[in-house]
């Protein structure tokens, strides 16, 4: 099995190889944009954008991408690129290079501020961009629940200067720990909180537990690394919600044989900057607290209002378009989408087979044929623990340990955006596994 995963990985490395090649072969080919082609906006260069994206590739539209980066991030390594294991650029790509070779589709790097709904039009920060068709696609946030002190005080891991951000905490606390003289304030700088036990706490609460004793232990010489302590703190009553029962003893087990501090039926109520109050009375001392507990959509001002949940989703139909607006579309994290009386997590396969829905319907609606209804179709939940250790569900298959975490290595090099990507990061991978090292361990200053 592991040999056939392994012959699978190098086969998409090889594949996305030939692919970059023959696209760079022609990427000075040019097609002229017909005027008289609808305009099709995208909002958010996410998963769910760039589908939209990709999927009118040479349709007769005018597409037009638009967002507050210039670049697509590949989220789920986010916390990667937080404990030292991968370099920024490794988990994200430009997105003019990637729409380069789709000659009806351009990319503008711009705020939006509001939605004219009347006239159709975006209101940016460099001025009103029209549309004929919109696509909402903007992604999620996180979600501080009403707590000012902790929004303001504690690391979120949702975009690349957040994970850069919580790499140079991470690093200045033990830069600061070896100078300092009273035990009681080094212990609270080594010690790290981690709320929320879904899968990016998990898989962060375990690189960092890894990042300090394989790889900072050799560093700070000078440091018990025994008075290092990871938390991963948990408001319900385990972690990974969403997996078999069996899958999430089995992932508190790894956690805590690897030094992670669990605690369930526990949420976080304030964080002043030296002390996370729990919800059970108790008082940790640290400098350092990461919120993974929650995410929200994305806020659309929009002129009249656009029809959201109690959460701030958009209200979509069976066909991805918004509730009385026919020429709009919302997916992904952004959209208040049921099914069986429940609407779609908030996760990354909702918005990319949404967003190739949402190309489909929009062909369709151009060319004056009936729009497809959405249908989601759960391919899996898995999440990594560490070195050696991780947890995978797809339908009645549970797998823990090796060979999940094998698996969950081929399945998010081989979603990674390009060639490239792919390749540096296994190459990071590999150098990390073989030798017990991070070759980010590097404080920047923005």
């Amino acid at each position: 099995m592991l040999r056939d995963l392994g012959m699978i990985a190098l086969g998409g490395l090889a594949a996305s190889g030939i692919g970059w090649i023959l696209r760079e072969r022609h990427r000075d080919r040019k097609v002229p944009i017909l005027s008289g082609w609808p305009r099709v906006v995208i909002v958010g260069a996410g998963f769910g954008g760039l589908r939209v994206a990709r999927g009118l590739a040479g349709a007769d539209a005018d597409v037009l991408v638009v967002d507050r980066h210039n670049y697509h991030c590949f989220q789920p390594l986010l916390y990667q690129v937080a404990t030292a294991g991968l370099e920024p650029e490794e988990v994200a790509q430009p997105v003019r290079r990637i729409l380069r070779g789709i000659p009806n589709v351009r990319f503008r790097m711009t705020t939006v501020s509001k939605v004219d709904l009347a006239h159709r039009q975006l209101l940016t920060s460099d001025g009103p961009i029209p549309y004929d068709y919109l696509v909402l696609a903007a992604g999620s946030t996180s979600h501080y629940f009403g707590m000012p002190h902790i929004a303001e005080k504690a690391f979120g891991l949702k975009d690349l200067n957040q994970a850069v951000a919580l790499r140079n905490r991470l690093l200045e606390c033990f830069e600061m720990a070896v100078s300092e003289k009273d035990a009681a304030r080094r212990a609270a700088l080594l010690t790290f909180v981690v709320a929320g036990g879904g899968p990016t706490g998990v898989e962060l609460a375990g690189a960092i537990v890894e990042l300090i004793r394989l790889v900072l232990v050799h560093d700070y010489a000078g440091l018990d690394v025994k008075d290092a302590h990871v938390v991963l703190v948990e408001a319900g009553p385990t972690v990974l919600p969403t997996l078999a029962v069996s899958l999430q003893k089995a992932s508190i087990r790894a956690l805590r044989q690897k030094g992670v501090d669990v605690r369930v039926n526990c949420p976080v109520k304030d964080f002043d900057g030296e002390n996370a109050y729990l919800g059970d009375g108790t008082i940790i001392p640290t400098r350092t607290l990461i919120w993974a507990a929650g995410v929200r959509a994305t806020s659309v001002d929009s002129e009249p209002a656009l029809p959201l949940d109690r959460s701030g989703r958009i209200k979509v139909g069976p066909t991805l378009q918004v509730e009385g607006y026919p020429e709009i579309y919302a997916i992904g994290d952004l959209a208040h989408f049921e099914e069986n009386g429940k609407p779609l997590p908030m996760v990354a396969p909702v918005a990319i087979q949404q967003g190739e829905m949402v190309a489909e319907n929009l062909r369709r609606q151009i060319a004056g044929l009936p729009l497809q209804k959405f249908v989601y179709h759960d391919k899996g939940t898995m999440a990594t623990i560490g070195r050696n250790a991780a947890v995978c569900q797809i339908g009645p298959l549970r797998l823990t340990g090796f060979p999940a975490w094998v698996m969950w290595l081929v399945v998010h090099l081989v979603q990674l955006i390009s060639f490239r990507n792919r390749l540096l990061v296994l190459i990071n991978w590999t150098w990390d596994y073989l030798f017990f090292d991070r070759a980010v361990r590097l404080i920047t200053r923005d």
